[in-house]
């Protein structure tokens, strides 16, 4: 299976319905599950924290939410692809999903609830459920360095992702948004 954790930031770019597209023709030979960032909808969560000054438990939820709201858009673009809200739900060869977290990965004692754990952890996350399992991270910041580590300190990935990934490592790529062509196999392998 492939998990591709799309972006939230690609909500504004033109590419956004060229990957759907992509994502869509690769799933017709094997099982692929989009995993949404929170994109403009998570910005309102932070700006509402921001201003509000509630704890960070609140706000992770709040977050979980608005990546369900960018897969509903991303559904809404791609309306063949069916919806998932837990990775016991995958999808079988042939099938795209998006996943619309819901409110028992809550449950999930390794996910901290804090900003720490963006999008990018719970693809990883979601991808660790799954034996032979590849993820693939499309990212609009250019990478030119697999070094974990390295794109935490520059805010590429989230600061949670590197103890997930130390705990079960999987194979896993960032590939530019601009780089179809780099689709499956391409990008950089990080480590």
């Amino acid at each position: 299976m492939l998990i591709v954790k799309l972006g939230g930031s690609l909500y504004h770019s033109a590419e956004l319905k060229s990957w759907l597209t992509l994502l869509s023709q690769y799933a017709e030979n094997d099982s692929v599950v989009i995993v949404p960032g929170g994109g403009p909808f998570a910005d309102m969560v932070r700006q509402s924290q921001a201003l509000h000054k509630f704890d960070d438990q609140h706000a992770h939820h709040m977050a979980l939410l608005a990546m369900a709201q960018y897969g509903l858009l991303l559904h809404a673009l791609q309306p063949a692809a069916i919806t998932i809200n837990t990775p016991a739900e995958a999808p079988i060869r042939g099938q795209l999903a998006i996943w619309l977290p819901d409110d028992q990965l809550l449950q999930a004692d390794e996910l901290k609830q804090s900003w720490d754990i963006t999008s990018d952890s719970l693809a990883l996350w979601f991808t660790q459920q799954h034996a032979q399992s590849k993820l693939i991270l499309i990212k609009c910041a250019p990478v030119t360095t697999g070094d974990i580590h390295v794109l935490s300190e520059n805010s590429i990935i989230d600061r949670g992702f590197q103890a997930l990934f130390q705990q079960h490592p999987v194979e896993t790529y960032v590939v530019h948004y601009q780089q179809l062509n780099d689709f499956p196999d391409g990008g950089v392998v990080l480590r």
